[in-house]
């Protein structure tokens, strides 16, 4: 269910009350444990959050090597579950169970409204990624407190969903969601490049909607056995099959691109959605998409309503698909350091953090 949008703020916080925050103070240095202090009043259509538990994105990797820019210092960190510990919010009261957008958009410009693309709002503000002198500073899920800002959708939690299923749901399944919401038509053999969460969710979602064979690659033994747990039929790499009506890019690697060209039948719709980041030029001609009369498309993040969707579906789906394996033993906030060691290692889809 989706919470509505603004209304009157709320009487002022006690000045001493303060969060715990983890700096990201640029590639390659460790993460440093602070406190700032939470806002003494909120404006209206503002929400104050307690952080139950967070996970590490695969993109917040990319920043602390190096991949990806961001500002320093921030917080880092978009995929969370929380609390509502303060509402200046018409119908989000407090001590909800929420999960929210990962982007706060303004609701007026073209891409909100005529393009139906609130995601490359011309005001975007995304948590996780912005400055810590934006606004209180409590910008992202790497703390102990989060600000959620007037124009970002907040969701209930359905009390039946652990933190460690629904956290990774306001971006890694929302994202896959967003990918797979334009099918070919017919679509009844699918190539999904890469096992990791988005590869996993596609796996699940596709088989979700019908589709009869679900084709999953990647150079991980351990990956592709879980693949199989979600309904995904396992590839190891040079495996042939038969031509394919869609192909999803989620390995984040451009070097997969000609393989999925080659997979597709005439008329195929081809989605890359983990190659954000500059190292992702292309082997590819014109050429290539033109005789075969593909279709390309590219997805970054996702609207609101695709969220919605992937709250449903966990709700729905979560005793049937073995959701928690994907996420590890909650770890401390104070040892974010030794967290994303463990992330690096992939061991685990995502690494939990509780503060």
């Amino acid at each position: 269910m989706i919470l509505p949008l603004p209304d009157p703020a709320q009487p002022p916080f006690e000045q001493s009350a303060q969060a715990r925050i983890q700096l990201f103070q640029g590639p390659g240095k460790p993460f440093h444990l602070s406190t700032a202090a939470l806002p003494e009043e909120l404006q209206p259509g503002e929400v104050l959050v307690k952080i139950s538990l967070a996970t590490i994105c695969g993109s917040d990797l990319h920043t602390v090597e190096g991949r990806r820019s961001a500002p320093a210092p921030c917080v880092l960190g978009h995929e969370s579950v929380g609390s509502v510990l303060r509402s200046a919010r018409s119908g989000v009261p407090t001590g909800q169970r929420v999960t929210w957008t990962l982007a706060d958009s303004c609701g007026h410009c073209a891409p909100c409204t005529d393009w139906h693309l609130p995601q490359k709002c011309e005001q975007l503000f995304k948590y996780g990624h912005a400055a810590l002198n934006d606004g209180c500073g409590l910008n992202g899920c790497y703390a102990s407190h989060i600000l959620l800002r007037p124009g970002t959708h907040i969701f209930t939690v359905p009390d039946s969903l652990p933190d460690a299923v629904a956290a990774p749901a306001n971006c890694a399944l929302a994202t896959m969601v967003n990918a797979l919401e334009i099918l070919p038509d017919p679509c009844r053999r699918v190539l999904v490049q890469g096992g990791g969460l988005l590869g996993i969710y596609a796996c699940a979602w596709l088989r979700h909607l019908g589709v009869r064979e679900v084709f999953c690659t990647d150079l991980s033994p351990q990956r592709l056995a879980l693949v199989a747990e979600f309904g995904g039929i396992p590839l190891t790499a040079g495996s042939l099959l038969p031509p394919v009506d869609l192909v999803i890019e989620v390995t984040g690697q451009s070097s997969v691109i000609p393989d999925g060209i080659k997979a597709l039948r005439p008329g195929g719709h081809y989605v890359w959605a983990g190659m954000v980041h500059p190292d992702s030029r292309l082997d590819l001609t014109g050429e290539q998409v033109l005789r075969k009369c593909l279709t390309l498309r590219g997805v970054h993040n996702y609207a609101p309503h695709h969220l919605a969707a992937g709250l449903d579906f966990l709700a729905t789906n979560q005793t049937r698909l073995p959701f928690g394996k994907l996420t590890s033993p909650a770890l401390p906030l104070e040892r974010l350091n030794e967290a994303m060691d463990l992330a690096r290692s992939r061991q685990w889809q995502r690494v939990a953090l509780r503060p």
